[in-house]
């Protein structure tokens, strides 16, 4: 050592570094850092980022005021015709005109929102062109085709009282169709590669269908003098209830990845829709037929109903743009499979 260095020593400096690599490195004249990490320190956790900082799926371009809007409306007309129909056996022809002149709006409302989106007739019509089983959107496109001539002509029978017979022969086929409109629109969503909705695939037609029910005996509930309103007041409370078991298991199933389904904008609709429903499966369950509880418990499912399809259309679109909810499910099942075919699982 010079007595310029150690000069520097002895007024407190450090030596001079080593040769060989920087102070941790565990090169010539240092020892390896703590643990064997650069600094002593593990690195933090893995960030999930994509190339060029752009996400992994590209985000759905869908308008949500037409989208979403498709979606609660396909579900209100499809469960108020088969509504309709009950009511009608039953013998309730107020509750049967009204749930089917709503049917027949809803429908062309929610179809009229659909081509606004695709921008063009002609491109749903192109839809028809093909029959396809196995694709949700072909089944969808053919189910609407059907179901709208039929809804509408129930409804334009029901409130002129023109050709009864023909009437009553189109609420039988909306009927049948009608539960199919509104549940094709969950397995729709569930067959895209949308983290959020593909990984709910196996709840989302449930809480669709229940949804729609929830809102169709809602506006029931509104529209119908108590004494007409039964069948409207059991389908709403059937509704709502099995609405708020197929959202406690799709949270319960995803674990962290319902994360989408209960932050952010998403998150403050779904946690609303849920509260109204809750609030109005009991006022419909206990309100007996208090006409004041029968309309403000219908208000609440109907709109639940709606702010649920955003919300679920919301938490798609923020899932897309993160590419951890694509990485992280990815790894987990593959992990899931590793374990299932080891010698160790097997034995």
């Amino acid at each position: 050592m010079t007595p310029r260095e150690a000069r520097g020593v002895q007024g407190g400096g450090q030596p001079p570094r080593a040769q060989g690599g920087p102070r941790g490195s565990g090169g010539k004249g240092f020892p390896p850092a703590a643990g064997g990490y650069p600094g002593g320190r593990p690195p933090g956790p893995a960030q999930f980022r994509s190339y060029y900082g752009r996400p992994v799926l590209k985000e759905p371009v869908w308008e949500a005021l037409d989208v979403a809007g498709y979606l609660f409306l396909g579900g209100l007309a499809g469960a108020s015709s088969a509504l309709a129909a009950s009511a009608e056996l039953t013998g309730h022809p107020e509750l049967a005109r009204v749930a089917k002149t709503a049917a027949a709006g809803a429908i062309g409302l929610s179809v009229a929102a659909l081509v606004h989106d695709l921008g063009r007739p002609s491109r749903f019509l192109n839809m028809l062109r093909v029959f396809k089983p196995t694709s949700p959107m072909s089944i969808g496109t053919w189910l609407l085709t059907g179901y709208g001539p039929a809804a509408g002509a129930a409804a334009v029978s029901a409130v002129t009282g023109w050709l009864p017979r023909t009437g009553r022969a189109a609420t039988v086929v909306a009927a049948v169709l009608g539960p199919g409109v509104a549940a094709y629109t969950g397995a729709l969503l569930s067959d895209t590669a949308v983290p959020a909705w593909h990984e709910a695939h196996r709840e989302l037609p449930y809480l669709f269908v229940s949804s729609a029910a929830s809102a169709a005996g809602g506006l029931g509930l509104v529209l119908v003098r108590s004494e007409q309103a039964g069948p409207a007041r059991n389908l709403a409370v059937v509704g709502a209830g099995a609405e708020l078991v197929a959202k406690t298991l799709l949270i319960r199933r995803l674990g962290p990845a319902a994360e989408p389904y209960q932050s952010g904008r998403a998150g403050h609709l779904m946690e609303a829709a849920e509260i109204l429903t809750a609030g109005a499966l009991s006022a419909a369950a206990l309100g007996g037929r208090n006409r004041v509880a029968a309309v403000l418990a219908g208000a609440a499912l109907v709109t639940s109903s709606a702010l649920t399809r955003f919300g679920i259309f919301l938490a798609g679109r923020t899932s897309a743009r993160d590419p951890r909810y694509t990485v992280v499910p990815q790894r987990d099942r593959i992990r899931r499979q590793d374990q299932s075919e080891s010698p160790a699982a097997t034995v």
